[in-house]
């Protein structure tokens, strides 16, 4: 079961990155954004990643309604998400698009600080 938590955590790891470095094309408008790959990979990245989680919750019994942390870690997972895509996709404008970068950003952060406190509101 180390493997599967270890794979996850790289996953995450390998998922940030990409994102960080398409919102980083994003902001200095590069056309490498266009190529194929770079829409088609984090869709498997990130399939493969949703899974190994999927796959830990069902093996640590680590149910939502009984880990409050785990909950406030998927409504920020959902918020990523949305950011995400405003920032890569469909922000009007590059201020925009940048904003959401940003919030995205912080957003997997408080993941990330959720996941490894096992708290709901790590920072308090």
């Amino acid at each position: 079961m180390q493997l599967l938590k270890h794979a996850h955590v790289t996953l995450a790891l390998v998922s940030l990155g990409g994102f960080t470095v398409r919102g980083y094309w994003m902001l200095m408008d590069s056309p490498l954004l266009e190529r194929r790959w770079v829409k088609v990979a984090p869709h498997i990245v990130d399939t493969i990643l949703l899974l190994s989680g999927l796959a830990l919750v069902v093996h640590y019994h680590f149910f939502p309604t009984d880990h409050p942390w785990l909950a406030a870690k998927l409504v920020a997972l959902l918020v990523y998400i949305v950011l995400g895509s405003i920032a890569l996709k469909r922000g009007k404008t590059r201020g925009v698009r940048a904003a959401a970068f940003a919030g995205a950003l912080a957003a997997f952060a408080y993941i990330l600080v959720a996941a490894l406190t096992h708290r709901a509101l790590p920072l308090s």
